[in-house]
């Protein structure tokens, strides 16, 4: 931990809500770059991303949570843990909803799991964009009547609108502290776990049915070339769960894996500054997320697997 002056504050958010509401959007946005993958598919992200902003006076540490939902499998048990989890270990609270969608079965679960929780508690109504402005009250008032929170704040993650006034609120309810991560670190995570993420949202946007779900993507290596140092080579398996998958992910003649590819290996120079060499593979492990040593292979570490 780095010394601060007086004054200066630093905490912890987690960013909490059913699937598809924007949370890695407005992370991406707030960071600066891209940290969280996004995609208009349910239960996108599956781990813990954090992302850190740095200012003069505070550093805010981000927690971006797996969407909230009924868990199917070991792997949805997994994410709702690590959602859960997080409540216990933030200075607040961001619940966010779609300004889009009527409030749910899954945000009274949310808010049931929210019940009794010391922790402050923001409603952030995202997408407001989406929505015609006279409708912003009856949704501020339906969640009113169902919980006491302490700031309800309408943004658009997408185009910005009023997220530096959600960063100012946030910052009040902070308390003070040291700044954790050097100023110009925006996540904790690993570059390899990113770059895995990077892959896997390429294939989320080039798949459908029952793809999305059903694939991980692990690593093999990371190394520069030894004869142009200017070029990392990058090697990594995408893990699919049936021989048929198998084929929809490498695509007729390689034609949808080299897409995968080619997608990937641009967010991949940008976030390592360099020329990069991608060589992907893909393999079946049937029934992965319901096995928890392949979970645990996969990175999806829990007490429980």
């Amino acid at each position: 931990m780095l010394e601060t002056n007086n004054g200066y504050k630093s905490g912890f958010i987690s960013i909490i809500g059913r699937p598809n509401v924007g949370k890695s959007t407005f992370l991406n946005r707030v960071i600066g770059q891209k940290i969280a993958i996004m995609s208009d598919k349910p239960q996108t992200t599956r781990n813990k991303v954090q992302g850190v902003l740095t200012t003069n006076d505070s550093q805010m540490i981000f927690i971006d949570t797996p969407g909230i939902h009924k868990p199917k499998h070991k792997l949805g048990d997994f994410m709702l843990k690590v959602s859960k989890n997080t409540l216990r270990e933030v200075d607040v609270i961001m619940f966010m909803v779609n300004a889009e969608q009527k409030l749910g079965k899954g945000d009274e679960f949310i808010l049931e799991m929210l019940a009794g929780n010391p922790t402050p508690v923001f409603l952030v109504i995202n997408k407001i964009d989406a929505i015609h402005p006279d409708e912003l009250i009856g949704i501020i008032d339906s969640y009113k009547e169902r919980y006491n929170f302490a700031e309800i704040v309408p943004i658009s993650a997408l185009q910005g609108n009023n997220v530096e006034n959600l960063l100012t609120t946030l910052s009040k309810y902070l308390p003070e502290g040291p700044q954790y991560y050097p100023a110009d670190q925006v996540t904790d995570h690993p570059e390899r776990f990113i770059i895995s993420e990077l892959i896997r949202e390429k294939v989320l946007h080039l798949t459908r049915e029952e793809i999305p779900h059903s694939i991980a993507v692990v690593i093999d290596k990371i190394r520069r070339d030894e004869e142009n140092e200017d070029k990392i080579h990058v090697a990594a398996t995408i893990i699919v769960e049936r021989d048929s998958q198998k084929g929809i992910v490498i695509g007729k003649r390689g034609a949808l894996l080299k897409e995968v590819g080619t997608r990937a290996r641009k967010d991949i120079e940008m976030l390592l500054g360099s020329k990069v060499y991608l060589e992907l593979w893909v393999k079946v492990q049937k029934d992965w997320r319901n096995k928890s040593t392949h979970l645990r292979d996969f990175g999806f570490r829990d007490d429980e697997y």
